[in-house]
């Protein structure tokens, strides 16, 4: 490891202000500071992807494929990074094999390089089409391990995995801990062991909800790790990525000295400041999510998800049940065997332990994702499942055991008929596909420009948003 420089990729403008301001940042607030982050000398910047593409279309009137060539062609000298989620793409069902490809090949031509592809369930059939795809169209495919704690998931399952993925044809392997449960002594460990059992880089991507971030990262740091992600302090900690300046200038003068300069650091920092300051007093950065959450450690439930089973249980006036949802949450997951709690699944089983508690009795009332999850249409759970709780949800149904991608028809085609004239060209029909309540509303406008927007419409997106 002498003389090894760590790499940083920052998240600045995708996973900092999507974990802190609910994805908000418009083009026109980074399109000023991309000369400065093009030559900090990041290995990549996350930019794209994850709920950038909804958060664009729904809320900024933003075309998210006109983002993505804006950045491109503002940063031509780093790699521009996007998170996807295997068969579902960025969308929350999965797609057949034509749509991933086509979804891949567009995102590379419009300006990515590096793909993180991760699944929910950690079911390697889940990114393989993904994987395929981007490698076919000259991508860098980063395959990730979904990171979480349960009696299933150990240091074994996560190797076991990486081996998978590096078989499959990834060029870097990710460990996404998105709750912020990797603690670090465990990943000192487990970056070890990845380091002795795969070729390919180790790329670190953990929050600093639970306050153990800086911990984590710089544990994975002297275990090896190559590639660490952090965010720009003005968006950094709390539900976010650790601070890039804090880690690079710990890192001066080691063997892993990032060689950064943390004088273009502060400058790309003063400007996002401006931003964050903005964000903050529109009401979109909430100051809480920089609170310190250790409940993440306890219960295992990412902090968007916490902020998302508080907005429930205030529609249904019933606050007062929070930690009994609380300790419900483990208890689905183990019943419906040990899914990591990350998009969609963590949305599935929170909204499961919620109708538990207030039903009054546990799966009086099944919500359709559950029973999808059940029946195996998301594909092959890791552990378990409570076989009982299964046929009072699902009856008799017949489980999927196949790729559940297997079942569906190439869906292309038959996207572009329903698209018609909406759509200007593939780009177009790609986000009809993917948001068919949010993007003909868009399209529509974005095609019609002096036609008023309709505030009803406006008005059921958001509507529609809360109840995600």
């Amino acid at each position: 490891m002498a003389n090894k420089p760590l790499y940083i990729t920052d998240t600045i403008l995708r996973d900092a202000h999507q974990s802190q301001a609910a994805t908000r940042m418009r083009v026109e607030d980074m399109l000023p500071a991309c000369e400065m982050l093009d030559n900090v000398g990041f290995w990549s910047l996350e930019c794209w992807g994850g709920a950038t593409f909804d958060s664009c279309m729904r809320f900024l009137g933003e075309d998210p494929w006109e983002r993505l060539r804006k950045l491109r062609k503002a940063m031509p000298k780093t790699r521009l990074q996007m998170l996807l989620r295997g068969q579902n793409l960025l969308g929350y069902k999965h797609y057949a094999d034509d749509v991933v490809e086509k979804f891949c090949a567009k995102s590379i031509e419009n300006g990515i390089d590096v793909v993180r592809i991760f699944d929910a369930l950690n079911d390697p059939r889940n990114v393989e089409m993904a994987v395929k795809s981007v490698k076919k169209h000259g991508g860098i495919v980063e395959a990730a391990i979904s990171y979480t704690v349960s009696p299933v998931h150990n240091e074994e399952y996560f190797i076991n995995l990486a081996k998978t993925l590096e078989s499959m044809g990834a060029d870097v392997i990710c460990i996404k801990d998105m709750a912020n449960l990797l603690l670090p002594i465990d990943a000192y460990n487990l970056v070890k062991k990845l380091k002795e059992n795969v070729k390919a880089p180790i790329h670190l991507h953990t929050h600093n909800t639970s306050g153990t971030g800086d911990m984590t990262n710089l544990m994975a740091v002297w275990a090896g790790v190559d590639i660490v992600d952090c965010a720009l302090s003005p968006l950094a900690n709390g539900t976010s990525q650790p601070a890039t300046e804090s880690l690079v200038a710990t890192l001066k003068g080691s063997e892993r000295d990032t060689g950064l300069d943390l004088s273009k650091l502060s400058e790309a920092a003063s400007y996002f400041r401006g931003i964050a300051n903005k964000l903050k007093a529109d009401g979109t950065l909430d100051p809480k999510v920089l609170n310190v959450d250790t409940n993440t450690l306890l219960y295992q439930v990412p902090g968007g998800m916490l902020s998302n089973l508080i907005s429930q249980l205030k529609q249904a006036n019933a606050e007062d049940k929070y930690y009994q949802v609380l300790e419900e949450v483990p208890r689905v997951r183990a019943d419906f065997g040990y899914p990591p709690l990350v998009t969609p699944t963590s949305q599935i089983v929170g909204t499961q332990a919620v109708l538990n508690v207030l039903s009054g009795e546990r799966y009086k009332m099944v919500t359709k994702e559950s029973k999808g999850l059940l029946k195996g249409e998301y594909g092959k759970v890791p552990g378990k499942v409570n076989e009982e709780v299964r046929k009072k949800a699902i009856g008799d149904a017949e489980i999927i055991t196949c790729r559940p991608a297997d079942l569906l028809e190439p869906e292309m085609e038959k996207y572009t008929k329903e698209a018609g004239d909406l759509a200007k060209c593939e780009e177009d029909v790609l986000s009809l596909a993917l948001f068919p309540q949010v993007a003909p509303k868009f399209l529509e406008a974005r095609n019609n420009p002096k036609k008023p927007a309709d505030e009803n419409a406006v008005r059921e997106l958001i509507v529609e948003d809360l109840g995600n």
